[in-house]
């Protein structure tokens, strides 16, 4: 059971102990019990209090509890303080809201104490308190069967029933207005609350009968939740056992709502004048005529003092606030300005972004212009890398402070990291451009240096081929690494990466070479039978062989072949580490030296060729495979076998028969001759350009390779010989006769000896070894 008036909130209910922990009165002192005397002496001199003029005060602080002697069963009143008090003023109108809403969660009668003059009134009568309180427990708690009891005291001439009517039409209009949760829209009032309403003469002026009144309202509290009683039929009882515990949780939901705390009228006017100025001031400042030129020149590039111009604008517009906010609450002026600052900043936090950005990439392009002129100026990379990045750093910093804007501390310190990764990034791009740059370089005089003699020196082929291809490779090598050490100096690099580069690039000069050897290994067959020929048609003194019949073809052929073998052998593998092996005697034991051979499969069966890799060679090193170098050897000695039978038969004649046979049959056309000398000159003539041109093709040597590249070959060396022959012809039309009668006759016939000599020896290019032996090349000029 409970009471509140205006100054006082009376509860009755039944409540454990523990309750009073919530109670807020430093002033507070436990009750056991309160007789009805001392009940009635309470209540008397709370409306005597209510007639002081004098001095008017709050007659309870906080909340306090006490057990009502003599009412069964046992019954507990909970005092709680007025509505309007003015000890805690009109900025403090949380707690009563509290405990009005607290007394409805817990109680089973709650006694709203209401002087009969304020029945009608809004703020009086306590309408807006009752509404807040209702929504509120609507929606934090279970609905409960509570019992609103209206106390009218100072009751005048009016009758009860004609205030009656009025209580309850406006309970049930405060009911009705109240947002109810979506299962109780349509519940009515009477499921949560019972409205009664009782009346109390004036105790000034009708003590006697007040006295009276109020003995017959505190008998109805007798067995007040038996049936039919006040409370008969509550619901949503708690036991006593748990019942502190439930009214703790109760009071921790309602301190922890915020609907109830409702600011003071003054914090209202404040709240919503500030809040008018503070739009009104934002409004200003974005048609700003000079924040719109600012935003859009930003927008398009850096603006010079950006942080100073956009600082002042926003001086005037919150100080024109402050002008006009200042009479007001100034917790709230605080507050409000600070969101219209907010508000401010961020609406040109993206200006300042935009204006950042731009110092950022022009810091940034400078940098660029700037670090590539240094590097063109010959400043070494390292040095120029540093000095670049500390100057356009500090270009940076410097174009922040000029855009910085007064009223905020923005971070500038991410924008600042992305420069810098930016400039890193650059520094390191160009860096290994610069890097790569000089490494093709140096690659490049490798190749240049190395190509072109290793392929001399394989074309030569002899036993100091690898030796001379080792030298120039330390050599070119050493020359590479001293000039590419020098220049990777200036990029300021660890030793560990510069040993990886300069190892890297020896192994590209081992790759020139290696893959030089392979490609020469290539076509080793065909350079095998250009140095057999060349061998087999010359002299040692590299003149065209005359046959006479009396050469030994044998030893010849043999020469030949043992200079095509050591070719083989020396193209076989690679030979940059000054590794011994026995490849040539290998190769000379099992391809030339035919009887050692033969004795030696006497005694053991495994041929040396038979496998796929060189004793003491490794595999990655291996050109040519024993098995391949087997297979090479029996086709081109299959294919040389010709030129040594066609040597020994050394018979240009043809068979008797195939003489007699051209006698017969051609012993017309060999009188139509002798009858048409004129034929005899044309046939003489025929005769000299063949054999001119086949010295001048050299057919016997295009056709060593094949019929059909032979043929190719000559296809297509045919006309330009021609078209030489005829050209030379002219030429010696158009000498005077005059200078032919002057020349000695045997001169000319020197000459025209010394002419045959050239043409025949035309085809052929001379290539000069180590140790002065000449060898002849048709394959090489062509």
């Amino acid at each position: 059971m409970a009471a509140f008036n205006v100054n006082c909130l009376l509860s009755i209910l039944a409540l454990s102990f523990c309750i009073l922990t919530l109670a807020f009165s430093s002033q507070r002192k436990a009750v056991n019990a309160v007789p009805p005397s001392s009940l009635m002496e309470m209540v008397r001199s709370t409306l005597l209090d209510l007639k002081i003029s004098s001095r008017r005060s709050q007659t309870t602080k906080g909340i306090w509890l006490a057990r009502c002697a003599g009412i069964e069963p046992c019954t507990l009143v909970m005092d709680l303080e007025g509505t309007d008090g003015r000890e805690r003023g009109e900025d403090d109108t949380a707690f009563e809201k509290q405990s009005a809403l607290f007394a409805l969660a817990v109680s089973d009668i709650v006694l709203i104490n209401m002087w009969c003059h304020d029945i009608g009134r809004e703020q009086a009568a306590n309408k807006p308190l009752l509404k807040t309180v209702f929504q509120v427990m609507m929606r934090l708690f279970s609905p409960r069967k509570t019992t609103l009891m209206f106390v009218i005291r100072d009751k005048t001439r009016t009758p009860l029933e004609n205030l009656e009517p009025v209580l309850r039409e406006d309970v049930q209009k405060i009911w009705d207005s109240v947002p109810k949760p979506e299962a109780h829209k349509e519940t009515p009032l009477s499921e949560f609350f019972n409205v009664e309403v009782v009346a109390l003469s004036s105790y000034e002026e009708k003590e006697e009968q007040f006295k009276e009144q109020a003995a017959n309202l505190r008998q109805r509290f007798f067995h007040s939740i038996a049936p039919g009683g006040l409370a008969g039929d509550r619901r949503g009882v708690v036991p006593a056992s748990g019942f502190s515990f439930s009214a703790q949780q109760i009071w921790k939901v309602i301190k922890e709502n915020k609907d109830l705390d409702l600011p003071a009228h003054k914090v209202m006017v404040a709240t919503v004048r500030c809040e008018e100025i503070a739009h009104e001031k934002f409004s200003s400042f974005v048609a700003n005529e000079e924040w719109c030129l600012l935003e859009e020149a930003v927008q398009a590039g850096p603006v010079a003092g950006f942080g100073q111009k956009l600082s002042s604008i926003m001086g005037t517009c919150l100080s024109g606030y402050e002008t006009e906010a200042t009479f007001f609450d100034e917790g709230v002026r605080t507050a409000k300005q600070k969101q219209l600052e907010e508000k401010l900043l961020q609406l040109v936090q993206p200006a300042f972004q935009a204006m950042l950005g731009h110092i950022r990439s022009g810091t940034l392009d400078k940098f660029k212009e700037a670090f590539d002129k240094a590097l063109n100026g010959g400043e070494a990379f390292s040095s120029a890398a540093s000095s670049s990045t500390q100057t356009y750093m500090a270009l940076f910093d410097e174009g922040c402070a000029d855009a910085v804007i007064k009223q905020v501390e923005w971070d500038t310190s991410k924008v600042r990291d992305k420069l810098r990764r930016d400039i890193d990034a650059h520094i390191t791009s160009v860096r290994t451009a610069k890097l790569s740059e000089v490494t093709k370089t140096y690659e490049g005089k490798l190749n240049e240096a190395l190509s072109g003699p290793v392929e001399a020196l394989l074309d030569e082929a002899n036993s100091g081929t690898w030796p001379a291809i080792r030298k120039l490779l330390q050599r070119e090598t050493e020359l590479a690494v001293s000039g590419f050490s020098s220049a990777l100096s200036g990029f300021d690099m660890d030793e560990e990466t510069k040993e990886k580069m300069l190892t890297s690039l020896m192994d590209f000069a081992r790759g020139i070479v290696e893959a030089k050897a392979r490609e020469e290994a290539g076509r080793v067959l065909i350079r095998m039978k250009d140095r057999f020929a060349t061998l087999f048609s010359r002299d040692p003194d590299s003149m065209p062989r005359v046959w006479t019949g009396k050469e030994d073809i044998r030893a010849i052929t043999k020469t030949a072949r043992s200079a095509s073998l050591k070719l083989l052998s020396v193209m076989a593998a690679v030979r940059l580490d000054d590794e011994a092996d026995n490849i040539e005697n290998t190769l000379s034991l099992a391809l030339v030296d035919t009887k050692s051979t033969t004795s030696n499969r006497s005694i053991t069966t495994t041929d040396p060729l038979a496998s796929s890799t060189w004793e003491k060679v490794p595999s990655s090193k291996t050109l040519i495979t024993p098995v391949q170098c087997k297979s090479l050897w029996r086709q081109f000695k299959a294919e040389t076998e010709y030129s040594e039978a066609n040597r020994r038969n050394n018979n240009w004649l043809p068979p008797p028969w195939a003489i007699v046979a051209l006698v017969v049959l051609g012993f017309n056309e060999f009188m139509t001759l002798l009858r048409n000398p004129l034929y005899l000159g044309v046939i003489f003539v025929g005769f000299l350009l063949v054999k001119a041109l086949w010295v001048q093709l050299d057919i016997s040597g295009e056709f060593r390779n094949g019929a059909l590249p032979g043929l190719i070959s000559l296809s297509t060396k045919f006309l330009p010989t021609v078209m030489n022959l005829v050209r030379k012809l002219a030429e010696e039309g158009q000498v005077p006769r005059a200078n032919n009668h002057e020349r000695n006759p045997a001169l000319e016939s020197n000459g025209f000896q010394g002419a045959n000599s050239g043409l025949s020896s035309a085809s052929s290019s001379e290539v000069t070894t180590e140790n002065g032996t000449d060898y002849s090349s048709s394959r090489k000029e062509e």
